[in-house]
């Protein structure tokens, strides 16, 4: 039998999360402005960069985010990434509907995009394309823009947030 033809058994929820969670990943905060200009966001560890030429990066929408009805019609958004000890602010943009956007907490890109102050790096991006997978939509996006800062990074692993050692 090739792999092609294999059966695949059906996974149940809590087994496939209890696997993904064992993948160590970075925290990121997507940001962007509806058409009002209310700024949306929220936390993911689904993020990657996806090429150099063009530089394109890519987030994960959850179909049930607050902000998702923002990030299926915005052109642009910024992607921040979360240094070691912003973890209020990663647990702040995961909850649905609190006030996530705290002035001392935050800048704007020179996309004028909301985006968290002092992160490691924030990423000005022009939407380049979207996908629906499943509960999520992949946004992909066109870095116009980066800004990098020295420090850690906030990473997160078997449900819980994490700092690397040096």
């Amino acid at each position: 039998m090739t792999e092609r033809n294999a059966t695949v058994r059906p996974t149940a929820s809590d087994t496939f999360r209890s696997a993904m969670a064992r993948c160590a990943a970075g925290v990121v905060v997507a940001t962007t402005r509806d058409a009002a200009g209310r700024p949306w966001g929220f936390t993911a560890t689904s993020f990657c960069s996806v090429s150099l030429e063009p530089p394109l990066i890519l987030v994960c929408v959850a179909h049930s985010a607050s902000g998702y009805g923002a990030f299926t019609e915005c052109g642009e958004f910024a992607v921040s990434v979360l240094r070691e000890d912003q973890q209020d602010i990663a647990i702040r943009f995961a909850r649905s509907g609190a006030d996530k956007f705290l002035p001392e907490e935050m800048t704007t890109t020179r996309a004028l995009q909301p985006a968290v102050a002092d992160a490691l790096c924030a990423l000005d991006c022009r939407v380049h394309a979207r996908y629906e997978a499943g509960d999520h939509l992949i946004l992909v996006g066109r870095v116009t823009d980066v800004r990098v800062r020295n420090g850690a990074p906030l990473v997160h692993h078997d449900r819980a947030f994490r700092t690397l050692r040096p």
